[in-house]
């Protein structure tokens, strides 16, 4: 084969290639799904989970391990501090007092034998000091077994209500076991566990979203009142107290998914997070494809806020086409366009499973006419978004491979 037909070959190869080229990305119209820039409020928020509790209570424990022989129906009822609720077995306590007592009694007798006598001897006067001696010491004993019985009755320890009771008489209790929550119902707080990586961002005064399975679509508010200085290395968590306003229908007990809002724009320009590769968007124009340079600003799992050179109303790819170039002919399939609008942020109503021992962060995009409702709805969906997020990026990698 001559050197000329060799090259003749190869030009028509390159030939080819490159009309297959052109025609691929520039003739042929690939099919596309896009969302439109839109204008809305935007936030981001750290996740954790909490319980709802009084911001002032106390347990009531035994200090001995005995027969339960009275609790109180007390639940729900206002007790005073120092109050009676319950006691424990103190037979035996009160047989060993009636012993002291009596031996007191006796001690009582000789000491009064033994003054009479006192000034007439010496040894009449030692025995008047040993006497009083086991006198005073008779009376001592009686007052520690005295001290003994009282520490087998159970008592409120602050005014407030009584919020919970456990146990039944005739059960037998001892220090681990919590026989009587007690403490004024309100104030009440939300006692969060937040990751130790995100806790630099949380201070005081700070709005906080919450959800609760037991009030579904609502979006409950609280903000942050303190933050625990030590955190818990084995869990790597720091405690975040959440003050709830005073009309809250949450109840003491209930465990909520909390949002803490860190950074947020009332207005802000926001585009589908999938929209976004490597810091730019495809925007279609004139049904071709324009990478634009971006600055992704406050992100979320659902949306994100972009900065550059885009405006609202503007149609971008969405999940981006990285391996589509700019310039090429595309078709948008209106059944799969989506929006970054109200309507596109609507999370689903399912709870997702979270572990509450290390929670990852949720920051959350929210794109609605309500700021906080739209922030509360992105932060709910935070989860299962980014595992959505995550698997149509697979996908894209999995059908570029191909």
């Amino acid at each position: 084969m001559t050197f000329w037909r060799i090259l003749g070959i190869v030009v028509l190869l390159i030939a080819a290639g490159g009309g297959y080229y052109g025609y691929t990305n520039y003739l042929h119209a690939q099919t596309v799904t896009s969302s439109i820039v839109t204008v809305a409020p935007v936030s981001e928020a750290i996740y954790g989970t909490g319980t709802v509790e009084p911001q002032r209570w106390a347990k009531v424990v035994p200090l001995q391990r005995r027969r339960l022989v009275e609790l109180c129906s007390c639940e729900g009822q206002q007790v005073k501090a120092g109050q009676v609720l319950g006691r424990q077995d103190d037979a035996e306590e009160r047989s060993a007092l009636q012993e002291l007592q009596v031996s007191n009694q006796q001690a009582q007798r000789d000491l009064d034998r033994a003054e009479k006598d006192r000034g007439k001897s010496d040894a009449a006067q030692t025995e008047y000091e040993q006497r009083w001696t086991q006198f005073e010491e008779s009376k001592t004993r009686i007052a520690a077994q005295k001290v003994r019985i009282d520490a087998l009755v159970l008592r409120a320890p602050l005014d407030g209500m009584v919020l919970r009771r456990d146990g039944e008489v005739g059960e037998i209790a001892g220090p681990t076991d919590v026989l009587f929550w007690v403490g004024p119902p309100a104030p009440m707080q939300v006692v969060a566990e937040i990751n130790e990586e995100e806790i630099n961002r949380i201070v005081v005064g700070q709005k906080a979203l919450l959800r609760s399975e037991a009030f579904p679509g609502q979006a409950l508010r609280a903000s942050v009142s303190q933050i625990t200085p030590k955190g818990d290395p084995t869990r790597k968590t720091f405690r975040v107290y959440l003050l709830l306003p005073p009309d809250t229908p949450l109840r003491i007990g209930m465990s909520v998914e909390a949002n803490i809002i860190f950074r947020e724009k009332a207005s802000a320009l926001v585009v589908p997070a999938e929209a976004v590769a490597g810091n730019a968007v495809q925007v279609v124009v004139n049904d071709r494809i324009e990478r634009v340079p971006v600055t992704v600003g406050i992100r979320g799992s659902r949306n994100v806020e972009i900065v550059g050179d885009v405006s609202r109303g503007m149609a971008v790819l969405s999940p981006a086409r990285i391996d589509l170039a700019e310039g090429t002919k595309v078709r948008i399939e209106n059944s799969q366009a989506r929006q970054a609008s109200p309507a596109a942020s609507a999370p689903s109503e399912a709870a997702p499973d979270q572990d509450t021992a290390s929670p990852p962060p949720a920051p959350v995009a929210a794109a609605t006419t309500e700021p906080d409702n739209a922030v509360i709805s992105a932060a709910i969906s935070a989860h299962i978004d980014s595992v959505v997020n995550d698997a149509r990026r697979n996908v894209g990698k999995y059908s570029a491979s191909r």
